[in-house]
């Protein structure tokens, strides 16, 4: 696998993948309904396109699923917005593939952030299995870092 900037003509390939996605949060905890902000929004992935932080993840020639990344400025911290797998290629591995190419995508990061709800059974196992930390839980969400200098963190950086 390896991830590339998104392309103007597969945004609405991407926004149909995130959909099918982000629909199976239903069967993980979550309420059907309650999906992240702009996940069916072709607009809204145009704008993270434009600005550089909509990637897509690929295998060979063939999209598997997407992510929507922001380094700071010094590329030594990075928040990851999103990820996603489309549901046809769920329980493949085909997430952690996705998550090790961001990490290894930014080889100057000391660190990586990001956050999920709590009610996500799925991504906050997902996400501890990857050598995530806790650093704080807060209105609904949990928020998760992995820091290079972190001798406990599993690593999956280059």
């Amino acid at each position: 696998m390896y991830i590339v900037k998104a392309e103007a003509n597969q945004i609405e390939k991407i926004v149909d993948m995130s959909i099918r996605a982000f629909e199976t949060d239903v069967n993980v905890g979550g309420v059907n309904g309650d999906f992240p902000p702009g996940f069916d929004s072709i607009e809204w992935h145009q704008q993270m396109a434009r600005e550089g932080n909509l990637y897509q993840a690929m295998i060979d020639n063939d999209m598997v699923g997407a992510a929507i990344v922001f380094p700071d400025e010094t590329e030594k911290n990075v928040y990851i917005g999103r990820i996603f797998i489309d549901s046809v290629y769920h329980r493949k591995g085909y997430g952690i593939r996705l998550m090790e190419c961001i990490e290894n995508n930014f080889p100057c990061a000391d660190e990586f952030n990001l956050d999920t709800p709590c009610w996500n059974e799925r991504t906050n196992a997902f996400y501890k299995r990857l050598g995530y930390r806790i650093i704080k839980v807060e209105d609904g969400f949990i928020f998760y870092q992995k820091r290079k200098s972190d001798p406990n963190t599993i690593q999956n950086f280059a």
